[in-house]
């Protein structure tokens, strides 16, 4: 009985205000990804674009890879005007969101068959907004919930996260079943509003009791630059082997990547219907991607985190071997939803595992901008690496790509197993 309270008061913190806030910025986060993602590579497939084009598409999202060169600035400067009515986070975020409902309008306007410059500058400016949002978002969030609130923030922030992408997904290509893209995209902007309201109903977080760091209230522009940008950096340095970190988080999600590029029009190249798409590859898969994050987190507790790692590490690549067996298939839904479970459940605990990877190597003193590094690395590969996905696609069948995909994953799981011997493993907690 005693167990079942204890559940219940524990159970109470999501009913949080300041926690359900993060809910639907977490939603606000989530949604701008798949617009120049996989949703970006079908409307691109339906323009008549080549496979090579829609791969080197994939440089549009860059900006997720360099965030943290700019995550000091909004990190620590007032945004002008709005600071001072709104506070200096809550300025930066609807700074941010206004500025992202405008790119994805601007975005909806162009042809990508007639203009695809256009459309991609317009992604890109797209993907600049959402990845400075992130980045404000994350500092909001650690800032305005207590110690004890953090790990149901960090829950509801993902769970929003999911719901987003699975909007600006399955819900963007159901609509493009009976609306053209342009209103598709229209739609998407207008969706930006739900975490614009919620950040104005929302408090300003407190400033720290000591001000902000030192740096900051000393030695003018130097001492400001040394504690924003080159403390953070400097601390990481001084870990063992950093530089084989970054290549592994680079490196770990690598097939991942190029699988991700490419699915949307496998699927269409399968015969798969925009709804089967969404509600297979979309609404089916957020299912198993949350199972699987859950699975993730037993064997992380078990385990530890560099073992989930390789654990996860290899049933990703695994999983790549499935979607070589529903080229051999065929359009068959049934056999999608095979192939979706394997890769979002095994997906899943990979995105858990290395989570919690990363923010095991950040310094309290520095989240903001060592995660916004950390997680710059990992949008290299998806971003920058993968941009060959589509020359690939096209000149090999799709059995033998998504077996390349898979020895892809090779490099980073060699390497997790090189540094795991190597660097003695840190505590998990």
């Amino acid at each position: 009985m005693s167990q079942a309270k204890s559940w219940i008061e524990t159970s109470k913190v999501y009913f949080d205000r300041r926690v359900l806030a993060v809910l639907f910025l977490g939603f606000s986060s989530g949604l701008p990804l798949l617009l120049v993602f996989s949703t970006l590579s079908l409307w691109l497939k339906d323009e008549g674009i080549s496979k090579t084009v829609i791969g080197i598409f994939a440089l549009v999202r860059t900006p997720y890879t360099f965030k943290f060169l700019w995550a000091p600035l909004i990190d620590r400067l007032p945004f002008p005007f709005l600071a001072a009515r709104l506070g200096r986070r809550r300025a930066w975020v609807v700074a941010t969101q206004l500025a992202l409902m405008a790119a994805i309008l601007a975005l909806a306007t162009t042809t990508p068959s007639l203009t695809p410059g256009l459309t991609a500058v317009l992604a890109v400016v797209v993907a600049f907004c959402s990845a400075s949002q992130d980045i404000v978002i994350d500092a909001y969030r650690i800032e305005i919930l207590s110690e004890e609130q953090q790990g149901a923030g960090a829950a509801m922030v993902v769970n929003g996260y999911r719901v987003g992408m699975l909007m600006a997904g399955a819900g963007a290509i159901s609509l493009a079943d009976v609306l053209s893209w342009h209103a598709v995209y229209s739609i998407m902007a207008a969706m930006v509003v739900v975490g614009l309201v919620t950040i104005l109903l929302s408090p300003e977080p407190q400033e720290p009791a000591g001000g902000m760091p030192d740096g900051d209230q000393a030695g003018g522009r130097w001492g400001w630059l040394q504690g924003a940008v080159v403390a953070p950096f400097s601390d990481f340095m001084r870990r063992d082997g950093w530089v084989f970190i970054l290549l592994f988080i680079m490196l770990y999600k690598l097939g991942d990547a190029y699988l991700g590029v490419m699915a949307n029009p496998f699927y269409v190249e399968m015969g798969f219907s925009k709804n089967e798409i969404a509600a297979v590859s979309k609404v089916f898969g957020l299912g198993a991607t949350i199972t699987g994050g859950l699975i993730g987190g037993v064997i992380v507790y078990r385990y530890g985190i560099r073992a989930s790692l390789l654990i996860a590490g290899v049933l990703m690549a695994a999983s790549n071997l499935v979607f070589a067996a529903q080229a051999m298939v065929g359009h068959s839904v049934p056999m999608l939803m095979v192939t979706i479970a394997a890769e979002n459940l095994t997906g899943g605990m990979g995105t858990t595992a290395f989570v919690a990877y990363l923010s095991s190597l950040c310094h309290m003193a520095y989240t903001a901008t060592q995660y916004a590094l950390l997680s710059s690395f990992m949008a290299f590969a998806r971003d920058v690496l993968s941009a060959s996905s589509g020359w690939l696609a096209d000149h090999v069948s799709w059995v033998t790509f998504f077996v390349v995909t898979t020895f892809a994953a090779l490099p980073g799981l060699i390497l997790l197993v090189w540094m795991m011997r190597r660097f003695p493993p840190e505590p998990d907690g």
